[in-house]
């Protein structure tokens, strides 16, 4: 394998691994199409992006996209599926798509406390959460700082730790450059946002964030006692043991990992190295979302 092909693989594992209200305002989404579901919240200083889908009542099921995407990058094909019989709020989060960056670095652990502080703007006392790749550590995040919004998790293609993650998924951070960012990322993020250049910006931030990752506190994570689901790839970058730890970690755990697929493909995210247009294995993801959240309502 030529070494400009392994740093676009290596790239688009990384940037789909990593990653006090006011009131809100309706949104015309600046870089491209206008979302009729869409609106901003002021939360923590930053203008907070949000759509929401489905009925407009009942507990919501949030969507925390992966690192360095948008809510419809990576939930474009899984997002109407979901969004048929529940109500669904999907979040983009500081310098990620429609979302402005502001003057304060990326932290997984204030992406948790922004989303914990929307969720309060919006009068939701709990919330079902799928955090998908570094938005399943937002996540995880979410639910040992603010417990009482989640009632349940769906953990999909993450990690807690760094040996949770194969070792290369690390090693291409110091030489990670924009130029092999996956098409589908830099495309997703111009077609939302209104500043072209907040994309090398996002980029940066991104591998300075995650260049630092610290392991999240393992008996912190077992005192989370929500019905929790996690989901993985027979070929994703986290370690289909490290799925077990976690497993075992989390009191009320199920596990799925899917055969043949690869980081993201079993959702349909565009990042994703396995994206197949046609596949129907998304609706099967949709399926059990949809049979495990009933199982918890």
């Amino acid at each position: 394998m030529n070494s400009n092909l392994t740093s676009r693989i290596l790239l688009g594992a990384l940037m789909t691994i990593i990653t006090a209200g006011c009131a809100a305002t309706s949104a015309q989404t600046p870089g491209g199409a206008a979302s009729p579901r869409g609106a901003y919240a002021q939360v923590h200083g930053l203008r907070m992006y949000y759509e929401a889908h489905g009925p407009p009542s009942g507990r919501p099921l949030v969507l925390l996209h992966g690192g360095g995407s948008t809510i419809h990058t990576t939930f474009g094909k899984l997002l109407p599926l979901v969004a048929r019989s529940r109500r669904v709020i999907g979040v983009e989060q500081q310098a990620h798509g429609h979302t402005a960056d502001i003057d304060r670095p990326l932290s997984l652990e204030q992406m948790a406390d922004d989303t914990a502080a929307l969720l309060r703007q919006l009068d939701i006392p709990d919330a079902d959460i799928l955090g998908f790749s570094s938005g399943g550590v937002v996540a995880m995040q979410l639910a040992m700082r603010h417990p009482q919004l989640v009632h349940s998790l769906i953990l999909a293609s993450t990690h807690s730790t760094r040996d949770g993650c194969y070792s290369y998924m690390w090693e291409g951070f110091p030489r990670a450059t924009l130029d092999v960012m996956p098409a589908a990322l830099r495309d997703g993020y111009l077609q939302a946002s209104s500043n072209p250049e907040g994309l090398q910006v996002l980029f940066r931030k991104t591998v300075t964030m995650m260049m630092g990752f610290k392991d999240l506190d393992s008996e912190a994570l077992r005192k989370v006692t929500v019905p929790t689901l996690i989901m993985t790839a027979d070929g994703d970058v986290v370690r289909p043991e490290h799925s077990v730890e976690l497993l075992r970690l989390f009191p009320h755990a199920q596990l799925a990992i899917f055969p043949g697929a690869v980081h993201g493909s079993y959702l349909g995210a565009a990042e994703s190295a396995g994206h197949k247009p046609g596949s129907q294995v998304p609706t099967l993801t949709a399926v059990m979302i949809d049979e495990f959240l009933n199982e918890h309502r």
